[in-house]
Order: C-alpha cells, then structure tokens, then sequence
C-alpha cells in the first residue's frame, strides 16, 4: 500500500512487479520493485508505532538494538533508492548541514503570552470578570499544568509536518523546521481529518536531560546552563539540527487550530483528546472543572507533588472550555481574556552566602554565582544560585557571609531574593579586573551590565570565538563545525585561533568520522581563508560590537589592521557608524596582550592585513540603495548583497524614503509591510537580477 504522501507527490502507479517513480513534473526518474517499496511502507510504520511507544506512552516494545537494527535496514533501502525518501520518513530526524541564520514566519494568528494570577483571590477575579462578561451564560474550564519551556507552532498539510516557527514576538517567529523534525515526540505524519492544521506546543527539557547535559558541560569545564527552560530554547535555536537532536528536548500539544490560526473543534477539552488521538504527546495531568473551587483544588493537589514530575512547573494554565465562549470574551492588546496563568507560591528559604565565584561564559562574560550553605528548597539540595551581575549585586545589598532569602520557582538554579540579615564578618565582593580562567583583562564597556573577559583565546570562551572565526560569513571555512571544534579544543590540537593554521591533514585523521579525504578537504579550506580580505580578518576576531558591517568601515576607513590597532578612540570614531561605545571596545580589544599576540600570529600565517578595495567603475546599481527582506530562491542574503555591491549599488538594513528597491523573497517580514506604506518598488531576485545585467532599469 503506497502512502498517500508518496501516491501524490511521488509515484504512479506501473507493473505488478515495480512501481514507476516520477518526479512532480511527471519526468521518470527509476523503476523500484514493488517489494522494497513494501518493506520501505512496513519499515517506517514500525518505526513510527515504536517512536510513538517509546517518546509519547513511555512503554517501549523492542529494545534499543532492535530499533536500531530496523533503522539501518531503511536507511539502507534509501541509500539504494533516494528517489524513495520522503520528508516525513523515520530516517528525516536529523539531517541537514548548519544554516546560515533562521527565517522570520508569521504567525497564522498572534501567539500572546497569558495574564498571571499569583494568588486565590487573583484567580477569582478572572473568574468573576468571565462569568460578567459572558452574562450568566455557563461555562467550564479545562486545567493544564504549566510546562515551563518554548513555546512553538507546528504546521501540517496532508498528514505531514512542513514548518515548525517559535513564538518570537508573538506576531512573528523563527523557523526551526529542521531541528523540530530532530524531537521524537513531534510526529513527521499524522493521521488528520483535516487537510491543512496547526499544533501549537511547548518545547522543554526534562529534569533528567538537563541534568545529563550539564553533567557534560562540567566534564569538559564548560559553563553550567541555568534552567531546563533557558537550554531548551538554546538547543532549539542552535543553528545545527544535529546538536538539538543532542539535547534530547520533549513536545507536549496544547491547541489544535486551523491554517487560519482559528481553533477547530467547539471545545478545547475535545481538541486535546483530538489531539492525542492523532498521537501527539499531551500532558495527562489534566482537569475539567465545573466551577474554579475545582481548579483551586487541583492547583492544590499538583503544587504539592510538583516535585514528582519529570519536568519543571510552576502553575496552571486555566482556559475556559468553549472555544465559541473565546470569541465572545476576547482579547486584551496583550492577552487572551478566557485565559490566565495560576502560579504556584514560589519556595523560599533562608541560608548563609559562603562566598561569591566568577563563572566565565562563552562568549566571555563573567557572571557572579553565589556559593551558599546548602539548604533543603522543595526537596532539592540547593547549595548555589545566580547573582547575575554586578549591578543585581549592588542592588540587593548582598555581601558574602550574609543570610539571604533564596527562591526557587521553576529554576534548577534559584536566585537570591534579598539579605535577611548582614553576616558578623560581611565582606564585599568585588570583580576581577582579570579574567580568572585565563588571567586576561576584564572590561565592562559603559551602559552595558555584564564584565567581560576580551582575550579571544581564552579557554573558557575559544570554542565560540572559533566557531565565530570559521562561520561563513567570516573567515567561510567549510567544514570546521561545531563537532569538529570540541574535538580540536578538547584534545589540544587548538588553543587559538592561530593554531588553525598549523593544523595537517595527520592530525584531523584519529578525530571521529574522519577521513583522509575529509580531513584534506578541510586543511585546504583553511589554508584557502588566508586570502580573505581584510573586513573578513577584521569581522573575524571577535571584538565585540563589530560584525561585518563595521569591520567593512574600519577597514575602508583606516586601510590596514595596524591602523586601526593603533588608532585611539578619537581617531576611531571617524569611521562610519563608530560610535564612543564601538570605539572603546576596540581600543581595549587591542590594548589585551594575549589578543596582540594573536594578531601577530596571524600575521605570521599569512592573512591579510592590507585593506584592497574593489575598484568599481560605476555599474548598472551605482546610487541606489537596496533592502533585502525574506528568503531568496537562489540567493543567500550574503551573496545578494554582494552582486549589488560589486554592480555599485548600496544594500541597507532598514527600509527609509532613500531606498530605492525592496528584494523580497519568500516569508518577507515587517520591511515588506513598510516599503508598501512609503511606495517603494518590491523587486523579487529575478528582477533584481536582470538589473545587475543591466538589461532593467
């Protein structure tokens, strides 16, 4: 039996014995025999029920090793025949190489964050303000504990998961098809009796993978992450699928809407039980309440066993059941009025901050950890907790040796609340003016609260900088990701940016999944970013508040890296778009030693320090101004914004009464919107490339 993924967008049917696979233009591509593409059908079934056993019930039917074994037997039908493999297969969980950025999605209808009640008589209120406001007419409501993760929209057309978008702002979000498909729990098929749905859910981490994840980080001296909730909107966004699918996140569904973002069924309750019928995992721990004495008792009963649940909480979501009732109740500018968030008291308790130590991030920053005497907070030990940053310290008047209150609500890390009482021998905490991982400068630019550490090779923050340092729209080294780089750092092949360039081909060769041809194709890679201009260097070494664009200007501006090294803030600041904060930050970058030490280093392996600017004489673009706005067919936002430069013309990031064309691909965002408000041309890249040939005016 072919699935009707496959019958209408793959195949036709041909003989007894084969089937005739088609591309959707109707071209024959290959002949496969009728009974792989039968043990291809079985195959992902089987992998389907078992995905759903395993990740949604929690009741397992076959060990790992047989799943595993039914894995690499369809992947290997697939390498047979590629023609066969189809987004929503098994075998589709992780893929893909690291993208370049995420793409803004509007959403079908706003995703608003929910009004809070912090107490009983707050819920009441919300209660009385429904029960007016429907005018005497019944109503129930549905209880749900409240998952404390991300929340997401996931699209599906014809039984099929074809988008996944985060809730950004509420208005629009970011894409992250490619690392949902990597959650076990978001079904790639379902069985619907609607064309077209959307899933909207939360994507969390459980206690349990927190714990392994940090577990890890520690092994390899990384920073710890705070809280399951802030390492799973991390992983979701990271810009390689394979790490998500690492992470080991969860997908708990909680609204069934139509593509018009419009819920389906007349009652919520029904669109859960809806829901689960189509096998995405809903939270069991659920109520439908009569009155809101019934949800008061059930917030009772789950704030005091909140500890047992795999996953933090830290409330309820109560929503009224009718989804016609919604409709008539309405919504405020910020939040739906048939909803609220009841949250759980939040657990306190009293202890003695021992000391303060300085954690260093990747990407440098220094944050403040208070060391406390442990102490029991909802059944768990805690015996540290945030501080922040200086400023929060200097706020709560904190001083070590003090006994604080400390509160824990939903965060594996709590935080400091306030000073009971000042300690008999307080003594203040001050930050290190030297970073205590690598002993480098500790700089905190004006108007910003967090201190941090400017030495690029700096163990606790290299992997970043050397991941800033090869991304593509840097310094472009193909095939030096985020893997690859733990395992250079990890073993010590690389403790500097530098280093890269003393790398052999005999070196990457003991590193996992290598090969001598990968391995070869990387050191060319490298050796071929040496000719990278100047901006790229510039971009490249991490000092903060200067990307691509501004390293374009210093380099135009001063003609050489030892210009701009040695140029003061004055001097800086006549560079365009450099500012008193930008140009601080640059005149301490090179003021470090360690990072004027990397500088020559890199001088030494060759890479360019002279600025070469392209000379243009004219061009079909020359005067116009240019703002590119969703995803090209054909084109990165990179490369079209270097064919318009190269053809003379200017491409901006906001769109103003001097530009000249909006290039809008597909998902434009709020540029598209306002370029229609001041009339400016919409071009798509066809036109803009016809302009570039200068056969279009």
């Amino acid at each position: 039996m072919i699935t009707p993924c496959w019958s209408a967008t793959y195949y036709s049917y041909g003989a007894v014995s084969s089937w005739l696979i088609r591309d959707p233009q109707g071209n024959k591509l290959m002949s496969v025999p009728q009974s792989v593409l039968e043990e291809v059908e079985r195959l992902r079934a089987e992998l389907r029920r078992h995905d759903y056993l395993y990740y949604v019930l929690d009741q397992p039917e076959i060990t790992d090793a047989e799943y595993d074994a039914l894995m690499r037997r369809l992947q290997e039908l697939e390498r047979q025949y590629p023609e066969l493999i189809t987004p929503d297969s098994p075998t589709q969980r992780v893929g893909g190489a690291p993208r370049e950025g995420f793409v803004k999605v509007r959403h079908s209808s706003p995703m608003l964050s929910l009004d809070n009640a912090f107490n009983e008589a707050e819920l009441r209120d919300f209660d009385r303000r429904v029960r007016e406001l429907l005018g005497g007419e019944p109503y129930r409501y549905v209880a749900e504990l409240k998952l404390d993760g991300v929340s997401m929209a996931a699209r599906y057309e014809n039984g099929v998961l074809v988008r996944a978008i985060t809730r950004g702002d509420g208005i629009e979000g970011e894409d992250v098809t490619e690392n949902a498909r990597t959650i076990r729990s978001i079904p790639l098929r379902i069985e619907s009796r609607w064309p077209a749905i959307e899933v909207r859910g939360e994507v969390i981490m459980t206690k349990r993978a927190f714990e392994r994840l940090n577990a890890e980080r520690a092994a390899q001296g990384l920073p710890l992450y705070a809280n399951p909730r802030n390492s799973a909107a991390g992983s979701l966004r990271v810009l390689d699928p394979k790490i998500t699918a690492e992470r080991k996140l969860d997908y708990y569904a909680y609204f069934l809407l139509g593509p018009d973002g419009q819920p389906l069924l007349d009652s919520h309750w029904e669109c859960l039980q809806e829901l689960e019928r189509m096998q995405f995992k809903v939270n069991p721990h659920r109520k439908l309440c009569n009155t809101v004495d019934e949800v008061l008792e059930f917030a009772l009963a789950w704030e005091q066993r909140r500890h047992e649940l795999p996953y933090e909480t830290d409330g309820l979501v109560v929503k009224v059941d009718s989804t016609a009732q919604w409709a008539r109740l309405g919504w405020t500018a910020k939040a739906p009025r048939w909803a609220i968030a009841y949250k759980f008291t939040a657990q306190q308790a009293e202890t003695v901050l021992e000391n303060i130590e300085v954690q260093v991030g990747r990407t440098g920053v220094l944050t403040p950890v208070a060391h406390l005497r442990p102490v029991q907070v909802g059944g768990v030990t805690v015996s540290r907790a945030t501080l922040h940053n200086e400023d929060e310290i200097k706020r709560l008047g904190v001083q070590i040796g003090d006994v604080v209150l400390i509160e824990r609500s939903g965060d594996v890390i709590p935080k400091v609340v306030r000073v009971v009482r000042p300690g008999e021998n307080r003594r203040p905490f001050v930050m290190p003016k030297q970073c205590p991982v690598c002993g480098g400068r500790v700089v905190r630019e004006e108007g910003e609260v967090a201190s941090r550490c400017i030495n690029t090779s700096c163990p606790a923050r290299l992997k970043e900088s050397i991941r800033h340092f090869a991304s593509r729209g840097v310094m472009d080294i193909d095939g030096l990701g985020e893997a690859l780089i733990d395992q250079l750092v990890d073993r010590g092949l690389v403790k500097s940016i530098a280093d890269l360039y003393r790398l052999r081909v005999e070196d990457l060769l003991p590193l996992e999944r290598m090969g001598r041809k990968l391995a070869t194709k990387i050191i060319k890679n490298i050796d071929a970013s040496r000719q990278r201009p100047l901006p790229r260097v510039l971009a490249g070494l991490g000092i903060p508040f200067v990307g691509e664009r501004t390293a374009q200007f210093l380099a135009e501006t001063f003609g050489s890296l030892d210009a701009i090294a040695q140029a003061d803030v004055e001097t800086l600041m006549t560079a365009p778009e450099v500012g008193p904060k930008v140009a601080r930050s640059i005149y301490d970058f090179f003021r470090e030693p360690r990072n004027k030490e990397l500088v020559e280093r890199l001088r030494q392996e060759g890479l360019q320090f002279e600025y070469k600017p392209v000379e243009r004489r004219g061009g079909p673009l020359e005067g116009l101004t240019f703002v590119l706005t969703g995803t090209l067919p054909n084109l990165s936002r990179a490369e079209a914004r270097k064919l318009i430069e190269d053809a003379g013309g200017k491409v901006t990031d906001s769109v103003s009464r001097k530009t000249n064309y909006v290039v809008a691909g597909a998902d434009p965002g709020s540029k598209l919107d306002r370029a229609r408000e001041l009339g400016i041309p919409v071009i798509d890249e066809a036109k803009l490339l016809e302009m570039i040939r200068g056969q279009a005016a």
